[in-house]
């Protein structure tokens, strides 16, 4: 049970992130969430709507595994969607700012760790 809130805490974070680069990275919001001017947010529109899509299917392949239920390719799907948004997460804040550590990849290895252990 906790496995499945954690996974669900994790995909609706992604699904979040899907709607701030995708809708709303040129407004007021987007810029200040992600710390970019006007003019950047911009320029980098369309890269910014492409991270989006990418967020959308890390959240799409947590969302399926819930469904499907996590036994089985279920099991199978969130490890896999999970170890995604880790490894994602530790790029991101190797590279970009470590918020998002504990963003991205500190729940999705929660959730990670619950998932392996049962929970």
């Amino acid at each position: 049970m906790l496995a499945q809130i954690l996974t669900a805490v994790v995909a609706l974070i992604h699904l979040y992130i899907l709607w701030l680069e995708m809708t709303q990275w040129t407004a007021p919001r987007g810029r200040k969430v992600f710390g970019t001017t006007e003019t950047f947010a911009q320029a980098s529109k369309v890269l910014a709507a492409n991270q989006g899509l990418y967020n959308g299917f890390l959240a799409a392949a947590l969302i399926w595994a819930l469904i499907a239920g996590l036994h089985g390719a279920g099991w199978q799907m969130a490890v896999y969607g999970l170890a995604c948004v880790i490894v994602a997460g530790l790029y991101g804040a190797a590279t970009v700012s470590r918020r998002i550590l504990f963003v991205q990849a500190v729940p999705a290895g929660l959730a990670l760790a619950a998932l392996l252990a049962g929970l």
